[in-house]
C-alpha cells in the first residue's frame, strides 16, 4: 500500500465523512496515493467478513474505488484476540492492507477499550499489531495509526517502538496529544526523532491546512509521506497543490470547482434526505477551516434542488461581483 521510497499523500479517515462515495471523489483529485477507511469497530467478537464488504465495497473491486484509489482497512479495538481474526476475516473480504486505530480521540470510543486510550499502554500496543501481524500473510500490510501519546508527547517513543517491535510495516502519527483533541500547537518534530528511531517509514498527520504549513510539516518531521483529512474537504485544491510538491500529482479527472464537487458527491448518494445532510457537513467544514462563504445562505436548505439553485445564484452572484469591482 505505501511504497517507502516513493512520497506519498494519504487520505485521512474521518468518522461520518471519508465514506465510499467521498473516497471515489477524492480519488478523482488525482493526488492521493491511497485513502483509509473509517474505522470498523471491534469489540470482543471479531467482525464477520459480511460486514467489512458492506462497510468497504471497495473490497468488492479489489480494494479499489471507482477512480481506481487504492483503499486501506483501518480496524479499531483492544481485544488482541478479536482484532486478529477480524483481519483475517477482512482479508478474507478482499483487505490488501490492514491499518490499527490507536489515535482516535472520541470520548465514546476511549471508554470503550479502543482508540487513544491504548497509548496508556505501550506493552497493549505491540500485543495488539503482533497478534494482527501475524494472522494475516506476510502480503499483506499491517500499519499502526498513532497519536504522540495521551497526555506527553514524549509517549510516542516508546508507543512507537512497541508498534514497530509487534510488526508495523509503518506508522501514521497525528502530531498531537488525546488530551489536546485538535486543539493546537501540533508538533511535528518527533516525528522525525520516531523515524530515525524504529528505521520505519512514518507518515506525518495533523494541522496541514495549506502549502505552508505542508513545507513547514516536512521540514520538522523529515519525511515524504503525509495524511490530510479536513483541509481536503475545506480546500479542494490543496490535495494537488502537496502532491505537486512531493511529486506524486496525476491528472484530475474532476474540477476543484465547488459546484462540480458538491453536484458529483450529491449524485453519488441515492437518499435525497442523507444526501443534503452530507452537502451541509461538507459546507460547514469549508466554511469553519476554509474559505467557502454562502454557508449561511445554504445551511437552510429542505433539499437538494434548493441546494443547488441557490448555490448557483450565489456562484453567478460572485462572479458579476468580480467583474464589476
Amino acid at each position: 500500500m505505501l511504497n517507502p521510497s516513493k512520497p506519498a499523500l494519504v487520505l485521512a479517515p474521518m468518522d461520518g465523512i471519508t465514506d465510499a462515495p467521498m473516497r471515489d471523489l477524492m480519488g478523482r483529485l488525482g493526488a492521493f496515493s491511497y485513502a483509509v477507511t473509517e474505522f470498523i469497530r471491534v469489540t470482543t467478537e471479531p467482525v464477520p467478513a459480511k460486514v467489512f464488504r458492506r462497510e468497504v465495497p471497495e473490497l468488492l473491486t479489489h480494494g479499489l474505488t471507482p477512480s481506481g484509489l487504492p483503499v486501506q482497512v483501518q480496524i479499531l479495538g483492544g481485544d488482541a484476540s478479536a482484532m486478529a481474526l477480524s483481519a483475517q476475516n477482512a482479508v478474507k473480504a478482499g483487505a490488501k492492507s490492514i491499518d490499527i486505530n490507536f489515535g482516535c480521540p472520541a470520548p465514546t470510543v476511549n471508554r470503550n477499550d479502543g482508540g487513544a486510550t491504548l497509548l496508556k499502554h505501550p506493552c497493549r500496543i505491540e500485543e495488539i499489531v503482533r497478534s494482527v501481524r501475524e494472522a494475516v500473510s506476510r502480503d499483506v500490510s499491517v500499519s499502526a495509526k498513532l497519536r504522540l501519546g495521551w497526555e506527553r508527547i514524549d509517549d510516542i517513543y516508546e508507543n512507537a517502538d512497541r508498534a514497530a517491535a509487534g510488526g508495523a510495516s509503518w506508522l501514521t502519527i497525528h502530531a498531537r496529544t488525546r488530551v489536546q483533541g485538535y486543539s493546537p500547537p501540533v508538533f511535528w518534530a518527533p516525528i522525525r526523532r520516531v523515524r530515525e528511531a524504529t528505521g520505519l517509514p512514518v507518515i506525518a498527520n495533523g494541522d496541514i491546512w495549506c502549502l505552508d504549513d505542508f513545507k513547514q510539516c516536512r521540514e520538522e518531521a523529515r519525511v515524504d509521506h503525509f495524511m490530510i483529512g479536513r483541509s481536503a474537504l475545506a480546500r479542494p485544491e490543496l490535495p494537488h497543490q502537496i502532491a505537486m510538491e512531493l511529486g506524486c500529482a496525476q491528472e484530475p479527472t474532476v474540477c476543484t470547482s465547488w459546484l462540480e464537487l458538491l453536484n458529483h458527491i450529491a449524485s453519488s448518494l441515492e437518499n435525497p434526505k442523507y444526501a443534503i445532510m452530507r452537502l451541509k457537513q461538507w459546507i460547514k467544514l469549508a466554511h469553519m477551516h476554509g474559505d467557502f462563504p454562502w454557508f449561511h445562505d445554504l445551511k437552510e436548505c429542505k433539499s437538494t434542488d434548493e441546494f443547488f439553485a441557490r448555490l448557483d445564484s450565489a456562484l453567478k452572484g460572485s462572479m458579476l461581483e468580480d467583474v464589476t469591482a
